[in-house]
Parts: structure tokens; sequence; C-alpha cells
């Protein structure tokens, strides 16, 4: 479990070279621990390694074919392999087997943004907001595609609740200050609040991250981190 935890430890200072041939000796050491496995595809992702992530998480599926984890996960893998038809019927199947989560709603949502399906998107977004109102992160992705749908009066409105529940009181007054406030915000799969705060999370914090992606507001997936970061890009 040391190896494994230098891997994480790599991961997370974003040395991934360092962190898949951590993982591949851990492996090697043992061939059915199936959170290696799940680490290995979420390293493959941010090196860009798309079809060996894949890989992973076919394997993982054969082992536990309804873990909704694994096939959000996998989902994302096959958006960022074009594959879009069987990525939205791997998103469906997540949330179909957890249909009272909020955050399936929002990491399809997510999905349909980034392929254009700005209504539906918005749907998913209204839906997850209905069942948890208090995600800061659905809020402002909702604002973006409130934005690129030209609803500015309600992206306002989203934001400034986004905003409202991560505690950022905004000095910008102006309209124009606020669109161009708002041009930097990024969609996100936000990581947990400990570590947004400064505070250390232990290894085994951690690996519950993993093991729970997806699954709730303070579990929100690091796994597509790379495609934005943040709320959006101003400062207190």
């Amino acid at each position: 479990m040391a190896n494994f935890e230098t891997g994480v430890g790599y991961f997370k200072e974003g040395k991934f070279k360092e962190a898949l041939d951590t993982v591949n000796a851990c492996i090697e050491n043992d061939v059915k621990n199936t959170e290696y496995y799940f680490f290995r595809a979420r390293v493959h992702s941010r090196m860009g390694n798309f079809s060996l992530a894949l890989e992973d998480f076919d394997y993982l599926i054969q082992f536990e074919p309804y873990n909704p984890s694994y096939i959000s996960d996998r989902a994302v893998v096959l958006h960022l392999l074009k594959r879009n038809e069987e990525a939205a019927a791997e998103f469906d199947r997540a949330l179909n087997l957890e249909p009272g989560n909020p955050y399936r709603y929002s990491s399809r949502a997510y999905f349909k943004d980034r392929i254009g399906d700005f209504q539906g998107a918005l749907d998913d977004y209204d839906k997850a907001i209905e069942m948890d109102p208090e995600d800061a992160v659905a809020y402002n992705n909702r604002g973006l595609v409130e934005e690129k749908m030209g609803h500015i009066s309600r992206s306002k409105k989203s934001f400034e609740k986004a905003d409202e529940l991560v505690g950022y009181k905004s000095n910008q007054n102006t309209k124009s200050d606020l669109t161009q406030q708002s041009e930097h915000r990024k969609p996100e799969f936000t990581m947990p609040k400990q570590e947004n705060s400064g505070r250390t999370v232990s290894f085994e914090k951690y690996m519950k991250i993993f093991k729970k992606v997806f699954t709730d507001k303070s579990t929100w997936s690091e796994f597509v981190e790379f495609i934005g970061s943040g709320l959006k890009g101003k400062k207190p």
C-alpha cells in the first residue's frame, strides 16, 4: 500500500508518468486489486491515453457491471474518444442506476453541454439543482449554458447564486463588468471542500474520492479537471 500511496502522491503533484510507473508496479504485485486499475485508468486519462483508460474501465466493469462510478468515468473517456453516442448511453445508464442522485444529472448535463445539446444540459442542471439546491457547481455550470443560449439575465442569477453558495462577494456593479467576469468562468467537477479550503486530505479520504466519483457534491470527479478548472477566474 505504501507504493500505491506514493503513486497517488505523484498524481496529486501532476507527475503522471511517475504515478503510472508506480501503479503498474503495484498491479504486477497484485493483479486482482481493482482499486489499482481504477487509479491507473485515471492516470491514463490525465496523460491523454484514452484508449488505455478505456481498456481499464472495460476490465473493471467485467467485475462490477452495475457500478455507476465506473460507468460514468467510462462515459467521459468515450466522449474524449469522440464516441458520443456510446457515451450518451453510458451517462443514461449511470443515471438509471442512481435516479435519486442529483449528481448523475449534473454529470450528464456537463456532457450535453460539451456536445452542444444546451437545452438538454439546462434541463439536467435544473433537475440537479431541484434535488440539491446547495450545489454551487451546478449553478455555475447552468449559468454558462444559459449564457450560451443568450439568457443573460438568467445566467447572471445563476452565477450570483453560485457565488453566494461559495461565499464570494462581487465588487462588480456594471453590466459590462459582469459580462467580462462571466467570460472567465469555466465548468468544472470540483474536488472536495477540504482540498479547496487548503486543509490536508488524508490518504484514506483521497482514495474515497476515487471510489465515489460523481456520487455527491463533496466528491466531484478530478477525472475531467483537465477540461477546466475553477468556478470562474476571478479573485475575491
